[in-house]
């Protein structure tokens, strides 16, 4: 046989050979990926990244954890997988990442702390060592250099908190305020807050900020505010003559509504010198308390109970259950607004009905005696009266 020919013969062989491979693997190709983007034979391409490692497996794994075991991946409790271990495998491919734990310093201005924790944001690292970060709050997450000084902690998260403040904007009071600026006129600047000319600020813009300090932003002349403000509960209350004057049970509990109430506002020099209601909206309606109260008047005095009463209020009032007597005590007996406690319902002893007052000190009494009384208690020998 000529050379040539011989050469040529080979050279054929191993073209149908190559072929051959090539249609086998797209052949093994095809029965792992069907058309319809599903995976046949259960069978899924896993890429892991471990750290600075990459490897690829064909699995038929049921979940991300199954397949981690199979390459021979270990997770320990602090370590960190995404997609979880106990995701099911469905889709035909995956990457899986794995984040060892690792120790980390956190310095919180002078305070240090050491955690383990997988964690790759800042927020979360702070979170593993149960310290909070805000929104305005500076974070810088560096490399240890001296990583034995350190304990081992190869990284370090450095906190620049950010300082609070009272904002008041426009008369409306906005909750939890920290900013990372220097003066007033940076803060308003980095709230995005742009003064107009009828704006004035309770402090100068070069004030230096300084922690808990307040600001107030307003605006002079006439201007609406609108704020959320509570609907009182309303009480019934349903009187049982078998319970003694005191006793008290909620049969139903009650809950304050709320409301929303546009407020037309004049404003000089910061402040508020006048005000008025132009619209109310009801955003949640309250749900009316029913409490079942005592009204069995119980004689536990050597003397008539309601003579007693008859003697304190013609003392303290001169029996006049709707006396205001301007000095702020109010009511047949006499009680100021503290004292009174909105009993029954009613802001002022003066504004109860009379067996409503009468309650009351049937209360008073049990707590404290004629004690409340001793002008009256003495001149209308109330001293000979005991419970």
């Amino acid at each position: 046989m000529h050379i040539s020919h011989f050469a040529n013969t080979i050279k054929t062989v191993w073209v149908t050979l190559a072929a051959v491979l090539v249609l086998a693997t797209v052949g093994m190709v095809g029965r792992v990926m069907a058309d319809d983007g599903t995976a046949n034979n259960s069978q899924h391409l896993i890429t892991i990244y471990d750290g600075g490692t990459e490897q690829t497996i064909i699995t038929r794994a049921e979940t991300v954890g199954d397949a981690l075991e199979q390459a021979g991946i270990t997770v320990g409790q602090t370590d960190q997988v995404e997609p979880a271990v106990t995701e099911q495998l469905v889709a035909e491919h995956y990457n899986i990442n794995v984040y060892r734990a690792r120790p980390v310093i956190v310095e919180d201005g002078s305070t240090r702390i050491r955690t383990v924790t997988a964690a790759q944001s800042p927020a979360k690292i702070a979170e593993s060592a149960d310290i909070t970060l805000y929104q305005e709050d500076d974070t810088e997450l560096k490399r240890v250099d001296d990583v034995v000084s350190e304990g081992g902690a190869g990284l370090k998260l450095s906190i620049d908190r950010a300082t609070p403040v009272n904002f008041v904007l426009y008369g409306k009071k906005l909750p939890e305020t920290r900013t990372q600026a220097t003066t007033v006129g940076d803060m308003l600047k980095e709230k995005n807050v742009k003064l107009g000319p009828d704006d004035g600020t309770s402090t100068s813009l070069k004030t230096g900020i300084v922690a808990g300090m307040t600001i107030e932003v307003w605006r002079n002349g006439v201007q609406t505010v609108t704020q959320e403000e509570a609907v009182p509960m309303p009480i019934e209350q349903v009187k049982d003559q078998d319970r003694e004057i005191g006793f008290k049970e909620v049969r139903t509990v009650g809950k304050p509504g709320k409301k929303q109430v546009t407020y037309e506002i004049e404003v000089k020099n910061g402040k508020e010198v006048g005000r008025k209601v132009i619209q109310q909206v009801e955003t949640l309606a309250p749900v009316k308390q029913v409490e079942v109260v005592g009204a069995k008047m119980t004689n536990t005095f050597s003397g008539s109970f309601a003579e007693a009463l008859a003697r304190l209020r013609s003392c303290e009032s001169g029996g006049r259950y709707d006396r205001n007597s301007g000095n702020g005590y109010y009511g047949a007996y006499q009680y100021d607004i503290s004292t009174w406690a909105n009993w029954g319902g009613f802001a002022r002893a003066d504004l109860a009905p009379p067996s409503v007052q009468d309650e009351k000190v049937w209360e008073t009494y049990k707590r404290r005696g004629w004690q409340p009384w001793p002008s009256c208690k003495v001149k209308m020998g109330l001293q000979d009266i005991y419970r």
